[in-house]
């Protein structure tokens, strides 16, 4: 099971019996709490402003609540602001169901025309602007409501919604600060906690940008082979991995996932098998679990074959958790109140369909069966 106490803010520790209470309720239902998906890190740890080290010191306080409730991974992310990010939580598809969709010219129709980010056009080409000028001027009043109830409202996962203003607000916070500092903040942060963490026992698993290029005129440093590469080599320890969302990395054309994968497997320690279509002008919908534009397969055969190499080393975390993330919405379903990408018999097919992938590779490549 992944779990988090989403009901606790980024500004507080995660108190040892909360988490044990959590855990309680997982195993009552014959579960194992496996990953801690995710711990916020606060705005201020992100600026390295105001009370961040305070807020450091919450957040190793959370490592130590978990560590002693016996969960050895834990998920988190560094994206400024906005986390994952889509512009249609329910797109219909061309066969059946709905998906959730990110549309470059609906996000840059907002950020220039309905938000009205200041300066935000400097961050968009000529063509874009254009595109996302016919776009806004299309929309009516009640899709130019949704999408920005989509955008800043919150999603699962989020610390926070966000009104019009005070969105505003919170980006003026960041505004001028480069990828090579958001990069540098993230390294300091590391620093400071994957020390305890190791010494905890601890793995922390770093998830991507979603997507992986910069929002709202904001950095994002985890989107590309060498952002983890400058990462991992920065705080070189096995406590200091990646929670590897093929999804994330694959909307990104220049990103060869399964390669990815190959590269990084040793500090692989969570997957998110989840699979996205990506569109001409850098658009793209979640896609089935075994289709889309990265090969799941291919990266399903090296993390399996990870798991080999860890489990002739004897180790006892020898298996990489994943989850079949972000289903389509199927079947009865579509009448049920759900967090969006969350669905149940979408991610039911998902897994079904992955557990086959595994099985088959397994049969036909008779090492992995090790």
């Amino acid at each position: 099971m992944v779990s988090a106490l989403h009901h606790l803010s980024s500004a507080q520790a995660w108190p040892l019996e909360e988490v044990l209470k959590r855990k309680a309720e997982i195993e009552a239902a014959g579960l194992t709490w496996s990953v801690v998906e995710s711990i916020p890190v606060h705005d201020s740890i992100k600026l390295r402003t105001g009370s961040f080290r305070q807020f450091t010191q919450t957040w190793k306080d959370s490592l130590t609540a978990i560590s002693k409730a016996g969960i050895k991974i834990v998920c988190y992310n560094f994206m400024p602001v906005v986390e994952w990010t889509r512009t249609d939580l329910r797109w219909r598809l061309p066969s059946t169901g709905y998906a959730l969709r990110f549309d470059v010219n609906d996000l840059a129709a907002y950020d220039l025309f309905l938000l009205q980010r200041p300066d935000a056009e400097r961050d968009y080409p000529a063509e874009r602007i254009s595109a996302a000028r016919t776009r806004y001027e299309t929309m009516s009043e009640t899709r130019r409501n949704d999408l920005e109830r989509t955008i800043i409202a919150g999603l699962p996962g989020s610390d926070a919604s966000y009104t019009r203003t005070a969105f505003l607000n919170l980006l003026s916070e960041y505004r001028g600060l480069t990828a090579d500092e958001l990069r540098a903040h993230l390294i300091a942060f590391l620093r400071e906690v994957v020390p305890v963490a190791e010494e905890l026992g601890v793995c922390l698993a770093i998830h991507p940008d979603d997507p992986p290029w910069p929002l709202f005129g904001l950095p994002r440093v985890v989107s590309t082979a060498e952002d983890i590469r400058s990462m991992l080599a920065a705080v070189d320890s096995p406590a200091n991995g990646l929670t590897f969302c093929v999804g994330s990395y694959g909307a990104r054309a220049d990103n060869n996932v399964p390669a990815m994968v190959k590269e990084f497997a040793p500090r692989i320690y969570f997957a998110h098998l989840r699979q996205v279509t990506r569109e001409a002008d850098g658009s793209f919908y979640e896609a089935e679990h075994l289709r889309g534009s990265s090969d799941m397969a291919g990266v399903i055969c090296a993390l399996l074959r990870e798991e080999v190499r860890r489990k002739g080393q004897n180790r006892p975390d020898y298996e990489i958790p994943m989850r079949p993330d972000h289903g389509h919405l199927l079947a009865d379903d579509i009448l049920r109140q759900g967090n969006p990408g969350y669905s149940l018999v979408g991610r039911l097919k998902g897994l079904a369909e992955l557990r086959g992938v595994v099985l088959g590779l397994r049969y036909a490549i008779p090492e992995l069966a090790k």
